[in-house]
This record gives structure tokens, C-alpha cells and sequence, in this order.
């Protein structure tokens, strides 16, 4: 009887890595397949953690494709070709060098829309135009949230605040608005004509026949039209891109009847069999309160009981929980870890793209500064961090047993690299000081401003809090 040969997720990160670098050590295909277009201010960034970068308007007016190919794109790509590591690029250069964790231009190359066109890409002209194979698009900023760590940019309700009372009193002003507009980053009002929205609707008949994922974020894309017509499209296309991962983001905090009409279009979707997968992205950075408190806005028991709702009546639809991992996730992170292993359990089905149904992608927070785990003190926040890892790592998927349901590789290294960064021996002493001193100015200013209470909701960071306040 031939043995068969069983291949470790970890060796196949390995060799894709070895492949990137034999092009250059900053190789990464991200930059040409992964693209997040914001509409709502014109900005574009491939993948999602550079800083976004400004779409001119004379790029998109004879080619709406610049939405993604813009020229500042096109030079980070030849540095990648030449063997060089692009500045904006450092989130995993960060990983790369402090930690022995695989960074996300691995798992992004690796990806079944990047790996099929190494050989395409690593051989291609940098001046050429190309189609994303995933995107992510937000078309507004319309949200009913204002998460600690977002911003007018991406919220209406943050834009509001931002207005009414200005900038937070932290060294760096955060969400000042007069700074985001001589950035080019105040949002057009989502009721306002939109010239970069104009231009996606003309490249999108172009667009959708060869994508394999498209995303959907915001703002809220739930209380955005150009969401539900998005939808109407693909559900009326008489030639349906039956290949594709249809995702969308929610806070899953919007009112009932959205919920139900997201629940209703996705019946239809799946039931026509007119797209290969749809996954659900939602988020939460910790447990109950705590991560009410971070993600103002949120009911944390809507959310959840929604997310079972979607889960319940969509048989076929994957959820992640996409966690923005700050410092204050750390204390009560491993009850989130333990809840997310029972839905894991609890929907785990064949008939799902993913059988375990549900992933939790833990990603660290870089900005604002003033709120990172890097801000903490590691002798003291670094066990209790551990033991959400040991948690997970208790709860993985059992090698080698594929009807066993539980925690992956790459959720479990998405945590662990966190604790890497958290603990890195090259943190600056000096910035770590001036960004508490950050944290608290901004939670105090916050408090007053939202009727909150972080020593109430943290009792854990009280004296971390405290001694923040004291200093100069």
C-alpha cells in the first residue's frame, strides 16, 4: 500500500516564501492582485496595510482601471521586481525582523487569487495595467460606529464628532480635521456625486467577469445603495461569475431589516448557485463589554446573536471575525477565543466553502500609535496574551483528522506574531512613553466626550491608565 505523502501548512508557506524571494526579498503579489479602493475619498492601497495613497482624477478619466493602477502603484511594483523592499510595505517587514512568524505578503502570495499568477507577474512590465483578481471596495463612509481607533475617513459618525468638538488632545492632534483635509483624506458626503464611484461603475462590467474575490467594505456597506446594487447585479447578470468569492462587511450592529434584507439576497445568491462562495466580515476586538467600549456603537449581543442569525438561516456562508488586536483586546481576548471554537463547532458543515465555518483573523493594530500593544508592558501583559495563544493552540485542529473541526495554523501564527511584536526587543523606550502618555489624554478626553468609563469597563488596566495620566 503506497504511504501517502501528508504536506505541513507550514512547509507550503516555506517554499512560497523561498519563490518570492528568489525574485526579490520584498517580493509580494499582493501589490498587483489585492487592491482596497475607498471611494469615498479617493485613495487607493495594495493590500490593505500601506498607507492609502491619492487616485488623480486625470488617471481615472481615460482609464477607470487607475482606481487600482495608479503610477505611485506601478513604482512600489518595480522596487518589488528590482530586488528592494518598499518603505510602505513595513507591517511585514516589522513581522520579517522581529519575529519567526510567516508575514502576510506569504500568506496574501500564497492565496488561491495571487499564487496562480506568479509566473505572470514576477516576468511582467511594471507599467502594465492589470486586474485585481481581489478587491475591496467602500463606497461611503456612512457608519453608525465610532470604533477608538477609526477615524472621519472611514466614519460619518466619527466625521461628526470630529467636527463638533475637533482633535483629540494627543501630541499628534488624532482626528484633526483640518490635517485630513490638507491630506486629501476628508470623505465626499455619501449623498454627494462622486466622481471615483462613477469610475468603478464603468470598470466594473470589465472587473467582475475575472474576479475571484470581491469585497465589500466601508464605512458600514450595509446602509450604502451602491452595496445592495452590487448585489441586484449579480443576482440580474445574465452571465453570473459563478467563480466568485462574494464577501461583504459588517459591523452587524444595523437595524433588523437590513440584516434580513443581507439575509434574503444571500438565499438568492447562494440558492442560484451564481457566485462560488459568500463570506460574511465582521468585527470585534475582545469580549462583551470591553469590546463594546472599543467599538462604540456596538450592542455585543446583537452582533453575536446576528451573526448566529446569518449563520443559522445561510447554511452555506462563511463568517471571519476580523479583530483589529489592540491593547485593549489583551485582557480578555482568550474568552473571545474560547467562544469563537464554539461556533466553530456549532456550524461546522460540509456544505460550507470552509467547513469550520468561522475564522478568527487576528491583525494588530499600528495606528494610532497610542493605542498598540506595544504601549504595554510586556513582563506584565505578555503571559496573559500567552495564554490566549496557549487557548487557541488547545483548541486547533487536530493534525492530520480533516472531520475534526477547530483552530488553524494561520489563525494560530496571526496571534503569536502579535505577541511577537508586542515583546520585540526593538521597541523605542522613548515613543512607548510619549504614545501612554497618548493613551491617557485620549481615553480621558474620550470618557468625557462618550460618557464612558475605561476604569469601569478595564479594572485590569486601571493602574496602567493611571500611571499614563501622570505623565509629561
Amino acid at each position: 500500500m503506497k504511504k501517502t505523502e501528508i504536506i505541513r501548512e507550514e512547509d507550503v508557506y516555506r517554499n512560497t516564501k523561498e519563490k518570492l524571494d528568489k525574485v526579490g526579498c520584498g517580493m509580494c503579489l499582493a501589490k498587483w492582485t489585492q487592491a482596497t479602493v475607498h471611494l469615498q475619498m479617493g485613495q487607493t492601497h495594495s493590500c490593505h496595510h500601506p498607507a492609502t495613497h491619492k487616485i488623480p482624477l486625470a488617471e481615472i478619466k481615460y482609464n477607470p482601471s487607475a482606481l487600482h493602477n495608479t503610477r505611485f502603484k506601478k513604482l512600489k511594483r518595480k522596487e518589488m521586481l528590482e530586488g528592494k523592499r518598499p518603505k510602505e510595505c513595513n507591517y511585514c517587514w516589522n513581522v520579517e525582523d522581529n519575529s519567526e512568524q510567516f508575514s502576510d505578503r506569504v500568506f496574501k502570495s500564497n492565496e488561491s487569487w495571487s499564487l496562480p499568477h506568479f509566473d505572470k507577474i514576477a516576468n511582467s512590465n511594471w507599467r502594465e495595467d492589470i486586474n485585481p483578481t481581489y478587491i475591496e471596495v467602500a463606497f461611503s463612509n456612512a457608519c453608525n460606529f465610532k470604533c477608538s481607533y477609526c477615524g472621519p475617513s472611514f466614519s460619518s459618525s466619527w466625521a461628526q464628532e470630529a467636527e463638533k468638538y475637533g482633535a483629540y488632545p494627543t501630541d499628534d492632534k488624532f482626528n484633526d480635521i483640518s490635517r485630513l483635509k490638507s491630506e486629501n483624506k476628508m470623505p465626499i458626503h455619501h449623498k454627494d456625486h462622486n466622481p471615483y464611484v462613477d469610475a468603478f461603475w464603468e470598470w466594473w462590467p470589465y472587473l467582475y467577469r475575472d474576479l475571484h474575490t470581491f469585497r465589500i467594505t466601508g464605512g458600514e456597506p450595509l446602509l450604502s445603495k451602491d452595496t445592495w446594487k452590487v448585489l441586484d447585479y449579480i443576482i440580474e447578470h445574465d452571465k453570473p461569475n459563478k467563480e466568485l468569492n462574494l464577501a461583504i462587511n459588517s459591523n452587524l450592529g444595523i437595524p433588523d431589516n437590513l440584516v434580513d434584507k443581507l439575509i434574503e439576497k444571500i438565499k438568492i445568491i447562494e440558492d442560484r448557485g451564481l457566485v462560488k462562495e459568500f463570506i460574511l466580515f465582521t468585527s470585534v476586538d475582545t469580549w462583551g463589554e470591553q469590546a463594546e467600549y472599543i467599538r462604540d456603537g456596538l450592542v455585543f449581543n446583537k452582533m453575536w446573536d446576528n451573526m448566529n442569525k446569518v449563520l443559522t438561516q445561510c447554511p452555506r456562508v462563511n463568517v471571519t471575525i476580523m479583530s483589529t488586536f489592540n491593547a485593549l483586546s489583551v485582557p480578555n481576548y482568550k474568552k473571545l477565543v474560547t467562544n469563537v471554537h464554539n461556533l466553530k463547532l456549532e456550524y461546522a458543515s460540509n456544505d460550507r466553502y470552509w467547513k469550520s465555518a468561522v475564522f478568527l483573523d487576528t491583525s494588530y493594530l499600528r495606528h494610532p500609535a497610542h493605542q498598540t500593544i506595544q504601549i504595554l508592558d510586556d513582563k506584565i501583559w505578555g503571559p496573559v496574551l500567552w495564554d490566549s495563544i496557549a487557548e487557541m493552540d488547545f483548541l486547533a485542529a487536530p493534525k492530520f483528522h480533516e472531520n475534526l473541526v477547530g483552530y488553524s495554523d494561520v489563525e494560530i501564527q496571526k496571534l503569536k506574531r502579535s505577541y511577537d511584536w508586542m515583546t520585540s526587543k526593538f521597541k523605542k523606550e522613548e515613543k512607548v512613553h510619549v504614545q501612554r502618555r497618548n493613551f491617557g489624554r485620549f481615553f480621558k478626553e474620550h470618557d468625557r466626550r462618550r460618557g464612558t468609563d475605561i476604569k469601569n469597563t478595564f479594572p485590569e488596566l486601571v493602574d496602567f491608565y493611571e500611571h499614563c495620566l501622570t505623565l509629561k
